[in-house]
């Protein structure tokens, strides 16, 4: 156990390291946050800012000299520097699971070998790869292998032609192809693993995306049995599609908290940003009982932008509903699709619904968000 008054070091300066910040900080713990911006989400909450790139040695050696124990607050940090972390201090979770969850061939690899299922997809890895696929991939969904998220470094495809060009404006760099499938929702699951084994499963989520019981236990069993065959220590996310026809498959994992995780702030026990502090503390697991109802809305910087111009959105009028919890994320500039905030209603699941509804209203909120 590391106790409170130590440091604990992360990678990444975003908004899901300035949550585990406050909520390391809350149990008594120093934080070291190490990103190359000057000013970040988590560096300018963080007890100590290392400003410097992920893999340069001196803030690496700066971090392990200073922390007893470091994590990462996003997939794309190279694993070489975990790597390096991992031979001074704790590192969790480790960079051969980090390694595998950050590049897409890799991780379908891993999904299918642990017996699960994933979409039907194929390895496009050069021009002759794309022209060898299968014509039952399309309409499908072109991704790239590495550094994608949030919808970004993927097309969707209807046809050869369509994937030539994508894989082309891409860069040519190695991409999957996945069939698009008929979907009836997505959900997800966030799970914690400590260093001796012991797992906690979060309640599942349901995503809703704009642009685009039974089965929640199959989803816990299949979100465990991972980060079991992983070896995983740390917080993970699991994402998966539920078909039209019933099934399950794997979408992706998040080696890390996760947005869809953001109601156990307030909705939870124990948040997911605390128990990461927990296993890297190397105390118990905390309890993930849910003791209310909850909804939770991601704030873009399209709330800030009204008739092309940049203005405060009402939060008073958030704020007099008596089930919401705001929580922005210390971001100065309000961008199209930037993530700058979530706002969580948490109470009787009819109010909830209802308070939703006012909130779209008056945060002009498309439906799904």
């Amino acid at each position: 156990m590391i106790p409170p008054g130590h440091w604990l070091g992360l990678l990444g300066g975003g908004q899901l390291g300035r949550m585990f910040c406050m909520a390391a900080q809350s149990m008594g713990y120093k934080v070291a946050v190490l990103d190359p911006a000057p000013s970040c989400p988590a560096g300018d909450v963080a007890d100590r800012h290392i400003a410097a790139e992920y893999s340069d040695a001196t803030g690496l050696k700066t971090l392990a000299e200073l922390c007893h124990a470091v994590t990462t607050e996003f997939e794309n940090v190279p694993a070489d520097a975990l790597a390096y972390l991992a031979q001074h201090c704790i590192v969790n979770p480790a960079a051969d699971a980090v390694a595998i969850a950050q590049d897409r061939i890799s991780e379908k690899q891993f999904i299918q070998q642990a017996g699960l299922q994933v979409a039907p997809h194929a390895v496009i890895d050069s021009s002759a790869a794309l022209e060898q696929c299968s014509a039952n991939l399309f309409p499908g969904i072109l991704k790239v292998s590495r550094l994608g998220y949030d919808g970004k470094g993927q097309a969707r495809v209807d046809t050869i032609e369509q994937a030539r060009a994508a894989f082309t404006a891409m860069g040519g760099v190695p991409c999957v192809l996945e069939q698009q499938l008929a979907l009836d929702k997505e959900l997800s699951v966030v799970v914690a693993r400590s260093r001796e084994g012991t797992c906690a499963v979060y309640p599942v989520a349901q995503n809703t995306h704009c642009h685009g019981i039974l089965l929640a236990q199959q989803a816990r069993e299949a979100a465990l049995h991972l980060v079991q065959a992983l070896h995983y220590v740390g917080v993970l996310c699991v994402e998966f599609f539920v078909l039209q026809d019933g099934r399950l498959v794997v979408n992706e994992m998040a080696p890390r908290p996760h947005n869809s995780g953001h109601y156990t702030i307030d909705a939870c026990v124990t948040s997911q940003f605390e128990q990461q502090a927990r296993i890297l503390a190397g105390v118990p697991l905390g309890s993930v009982l849910q003791h209310a109802p909850a909804i939770m809305l991601n704030l873009l910087g399209d709330v800030w932008l009204t008739r092309g111009h940049l203005q405060e959105p009402d939060w008073v009028a958030v704020l007099a509903l008596p089930t919401a919890k705001l929580h922005l994320y210390g971001k100065s500039e309000a961008r199209i699709g930037r993530k700058m905030g979530h706002v969580t209603l948490i109470g009787e699941a009819a109010q909830i619904r209802h308070d939703v509804v006012k909130i779209r209203q008056r945060l002009n909120l498309p439906e799904g968000e």
